[in-house]
């Protein structure tokens, strides 16, 4: 798409926003539903894309993508009118006689940037927030997720006029357009080094942003943990999405007593989920694309190899593994692995589990193993990260309840639920002060009387 063109969308958003048609909880309620049933119109579609990008079964798309967006959508639906009314607030006596109430104000024209990996939910969710919220938005999916990208633009230009929601396809070219362009918000899902980019640009029209990044999320099984149990897990979290998740667990960092009979429960459940020939199994996606597959296989060090390590480069798939003896220094750890490989690293105590952690950049998730309840919270208190869980992976973000998002290198802001309404919207605070009562103490002349009721009021 031109500059030219894309800059004709900002500017009739905004006039569309600047008239106030979005500020209406009615409208934004109407408009949910409308996207809720082109998702459903178009879930078969939706799914034939994922599998094409991805390689992805229906049920994997249903469970992580198409049934997700269902989720925020029916959750705002329910809450838009209470969350746009705002809040009351104490009123200061010396204030008296006044009331106060926080209200909440959409940012304007936002711009949607998402990734390849989740192609659909990642551009639709945080669009549900933007809604909700009562912004218009401009969609600008990943050029390689391609047939995604393509349902989703059909998808949302036969639901919405362009001046409320559009969609920009294409690459970096089109990326830069947008980002030359002055947004109220932009929303940015991806790496962190494109996500340093988008911050740039946004500073020169001091436009805030949302970074969902990603980073080196660990895994912590203690010698206490079910070991049993917390492979099946780690597997499913690791596994999912072949490993294209920005909240996989990245590595394992376990107690030495415990390492072998983690590795061979590790390979029981891969075997278990995937069977033997994982390449062969229609629910095993691919890596998104040649660059990525021979990214992926240039951290896999073959001496370190305990389990699996094949892969298949017309197919794009590359099998579940293992590398055991891992160390900081190796490739392997140096960067985000965003696939189906899982290095072990060991520790002998707490301290060193935290110091390891806070060593390096904060990630994105974290996720502990153990059933010592002391462990699991000094872990969680003493190491920063966005979010985790306690004996299991992934699924702290499948809720609208809470907010998602990262901390530090791994991001900055939140969604779902009302952390994504609030993240597209400021807060105006607001004093209605009555007219039949004026205090004198702020008024000049001032008089020890005066000084007297200040003291009194402020303390």
């Amino acid at each position: 798409m031109e500059r030219d063109k894309i800059h004709q969308i900002v500017e009739r958003q905004r006039t569309y926003f600047k008239s106030g048609a979005t500020l209406d909880t009615g409208f934004r309620k109407a408009a949910l539903r409308k996207l809720r049933k082109a998702v459903k119109k178009n879930e078969a579609r939706l799914a034939a894309a994922l599998k094409a990008d991805l390689g992805k079964s229906f049920t994997e798309s249903f469970m992580c993508e198409i049934g997700m967006t269902y989720s925020e959508i029916s959750y705002m639906l329910k809450r838009v009118r209470l969350y746009a009314a705002g809040r009351p607030a104490l009123t200061p006596l010396a204030q008296f006689h006044a009331t106060s109430y926080v209200r909440p104000m959409p940012h304007g024209v936002t711009l949607i940037m998402s990734p390849w990996n989740y192609p659909m939910l990642l551009t639709l969710a945080p669009l549900v927030d933007a809604i909700a919220a009562g912004n218009t938005a401009i969609l600008k999916p990943s050029a390689y997720s391609p047939y995604t990208s393509q349902v989703i633009k059909e998808l949302i230009e036969e639901t919405f006029d362009p001046k409320f929601v559009a969609v920009v396809t294409g690459g970096r070219e089109e990326n830069a357009f947008l980002l030359d362009e002055k947004f109220d918000h932009v929303f940015f899902t991806g790496s962190k080094e494109v996500g340093r980019e988008v911050m740039a640009k946004a500073s020169k029209h001091l436009c805030p942003v949302t970074l969902e990044l990603g980073g080196k999320s660990p895994c912590i099984v203690g010698k206490t943990a079910n070991i049993e149990l917390a492979a099946r897990r780690i597997v499913f979290g690791k596994l999912l999405n072949c490993g294209q998740t920005c909240v996989a667990p990245d590595y394992i960092l376990c107690h030495s007593e415990v390492k072998e009979a983690l590795i061979d429960a590790l390979i029981e459940e891969i075997q278990n989920q995937y069977g033997k020939q994982y390449l062969e199994n229609e629910h095993y996606g691919k890596i998104v694309s040649k660059k990525h597959f021979d990214r992926i296989n240039g951290l896999i060090e073959n001496r370190k190899v305990v389990y699996g390590g094949d892969s298949n480069e017309a197919t794009l798939q590359i099998e579940p593994t293992i590398m055991d003896r891992v160390t900081w220094d190796d490739a392997v750890m140096q960067e985000e692995i965003f696939g189906p490989v899982l290095p072990i690293l060991t520790y002998k105590n707490r301290e060193e589990v935290i110091r390891q952690i806070n060593d390096h950049p904060k990630p994105l998730a974290l996720y502990v193993f153990t059933d010592e309840k002391e462990f699991a919270k000094d872990i969680t208190s003493r190491c920063a990260f966005g979010g985790g869980c306690i004996n299991d992976t992934i699924i702290h973000l499948a809720t609208s309840h809470m907010g998602f998002g990262g901390v530090g290198e791994s991001g900055m802001g939140a969604y779902h639920g009302k952390a994504g309404f609030d993240e597209f919207s400021s807060r105006k605070s607001i004093v209605d002060k009555k007219t039949w009562l004026d205090l004198p103490m702020r008024y000049q002349p001032y008089n020890p009387v005066n000084e007297k009721l200040l003291k009194f009021f402020l303390r």
